[in-house]
C-alpha cells in the first residue's frame, strides 16, 4: 500500500527529479500554493562567517549571482508574488528579506519592494515582513525605515563574545559580537522592541550551552531560533560521526531545555522545543526543521531565478534550482516542480526506516538538507538521527510526566 512503512518511499532512489508528479495530480494529490516567500535582495555579505551555508558550503552559486536585487528584477517578483497571492486567494503571506546581508541593498530597495508588494496584492490579504540580518549595520536609520514599513526584524548572534565571535567574523578575522550586541541595544532598549523577531543562534557543541542561553536572554528576544549547523551524509556537520549513536547536539540542546522549561515564566519562546512539543500533543508543524507539514515557502534570487529553500546549497551544487524564472514563469508553475512537491508529500517521500520509527509524525524525517547522501539522494534518515531521536523522547518523557501529575492532582 502506497505510504505503508514497508513499502519503497516514493520519491525513488530519494531524487526528486525521479519523481512522477503527473502520477501524484491523477491520483488526486494537489499542491498547497506558497505563503513564504523569501526574496535575496543582496547576494554578497560583511562577515564572512566559518558556518555559512550560502558561501563556505557546497554550492557557490553565488558567485555568479548580481550583488543587488536590480529594480527590474524587484517589480517583477512583486507582481508574481501579488499574482500569486490573487490566484489562491491566500489571506495572509510573509515576505523575508534575506541575503547574503540584506542591508546591503540599502533603504531604497527595501522601501520599494515593500511598498510594492503591499499595494500589488488584492484588499484583504495581510502581508506580513520580515528581515533577517546580522545586525552589523543596524543603524537608527534602518530602524526608523523598518517602524514605518512595519518590518519585524530577526538578528543572527551565536550568544556570548566567545562563542558568537568563533565563526561570525569578518574576512579579516575581527569579531563581530560588540556591533552585533550594540544593534541589539539600538533595536531593543528603545522604541523599537515591538519590531523585534527574534535571534537565530547556530549551535556550536564546543559553546557552553547554558552561558549561551543565558547571553541571548540579556536582549530580551520575543523567540531564540537554535539551528543545527547544516551538513549531511557526504559532508558530515561538525562533532556529528555519521551512524555514530553519541548524540552531542541533543546533549547540548537538552540542557537549554531543562533550563527553558524549569523557568517559572516564560522568559522567551524556543521555537524547535515549542514545535516538538505542538507535534507531540498531535498538532502540525510551522518550522521545516520537525515534523511533516507541507513546505509553502519559495525562494526569488537576486537575479529573479526561483529556487528552492537555500539551505540545499549545503547538498550539492545546484541542489536548490529549479530553472524557472520570474521573468517568463508564474510562480504557480514551480508548485509542480519535483523538488517541490517532494516536500509537500510528507511521509510519502521518506526511508523506510523513517516510516517504521514511532517518532516519524514529531520528527518528520529532520530537516530536508540534512537527509542528503550521494547514494540515497534525500531518502537518507537524518544525519542528526539520533540527537532528534533523543531529544524528542526526552521532551516527551518530561511532558507526559507534568501531564500525568496534573492528571493525578485532578
Amino acid at each position: 500500500m502506497l505510504g505503508s512503512p514497508d513499502s519503497q518511499p516514493l520519491l525513488t532512489g530519494g531524487f526528486p527529479e525521479l519523481l512522477d508528479v503527473e502520477a501524484l495530480l491523477a491520483g488526486g494529490w494537489k499542491p498547497l500554493a506558497f505563503q513564504q516567500f523569501i526574496l535575496k535582495i543582496h547576494s554578497r555579505c560583511d562577515l564572512a562567517c566559518r558556518h555559512c551555508y550560502v558561501y563556505e558550503m557546497a554550492d557557490q552559486g553565488w558567485r555568479d549571482q548580481p550583488r543587488r536585487m536590480s529594480d527590474a528584477i524587484a517589480d517583477r517578483a512583486i507582481e508574481r508574488i501579488a499574482e500569486h497571492a490573487t490566484r489562491h486567494d491566500l489571506p495572509e503571506i510573509d515576505v523575508v528579506l534575506h541575503g547574503g546581508e540584506p542591508l546591503l541593498a540599502g533603504p531604497g530597495l527595501i522601501s520599494r519592494l515593500v511598498r510594492g508588494i503591499r499595494g500589488a496584492v488584492k484588499t484583504g490579504t495581510r502581508v506580513n515582513v520580515n528581515i533577517q540580518t546580522n545586525a552589523v549595520r543596524l543603524d537608527e536609520e534602518y530602524l526608523r525605515l523598518f517602524e514605518s514599513l512595519e518590518i519585524r526584524v530577526g538578528v543572527s548572534m551565536d550568544g556570548y563574545a566567545e562563542g558568537h565571535d568563533r565563526h561570525r567574523r569578518f574576512a579579516n578575522g575581527r569579531g563581530s559580537h560588540a556591533l552585533v550586541s550594540e544593534s541589539l541595544r539600538r533595536l531593543t532598549a528603545g522604541p523599537y522592541h515591538h519590531l523585534f523577531s527574534g535571534i537565530l543562534c547556530t549551535v556550536d557543541v564546543r559553546n557552553d550551552p547554558l552561558r549561551t542561553y543565558e547571553a541571548l536572554l540579556e536582549h530580551d528576544p520575543p523567540a531564540v531560533d537554535f539551528l543545527l549547523p547544516h551538513g549531511n551524509w557526504a559532508t558530515p556537520p561538525p562533532f556529528r560521526v555519521p551512524g555514530s549513536p553519541e548524540t552531542p547536539y541533543a546533549d547540548w540542546l537538552i540542557t537549554v531545555f531543562d533550563r527553558w522549561y524549569d523557568s517559572p515564566v516564560l522568559q522567551t519562546e524556543i521555537r524547535l522545543f515549542r514545535e516538538i512539543m505542538r507535534l507531540l500533543m498531535g498538532g502540525h508543524s510551522r518550522a521545516e526543521s520537525v515534523g511533516l507539514s507541507p513546505i509553502r515557502m519559495i525562494v526569488i534570487e537576486t537575479n529573479g531565478s526561483i529556487e528552492q529553500s537555500d539551505i540545499l546549497k549545503s547538498a550539492y551544487h545546484g541542489a536548490p534550482e529549479t530553472r524557472l524564472h520570474i521573468l517568463r514563469d508564474p510562480l504557480d508553475a514551480a508548485l509542480r516542480h519535483p523538488s517541490i512537491v517532494a516536500r509537500q508529500i510528507g511521509e510519502l517521500a521518506l526511508s523506510p526506516d523513517c516510516r517504521r520509527c514511532e517518532l516519524v509524525s514529531t520528527c518528520g524525517g529532520g530537516l530536508y538538507a540534512h537527509r542528503y547522501s550521494p547514494d540515497a539522494g534525500f531518502s537518507e534518515r537524518s544525519v542528526y538521527c539520533p540527537d532528534l531521536y533523543r531529544l524528542i523522547s526526552y521532551i516527551g518523557a518530561r511532558c507526559e510526566r507534568d501531564l500525568a501529575r496534573l492528571r493525578g492532582a485532578g
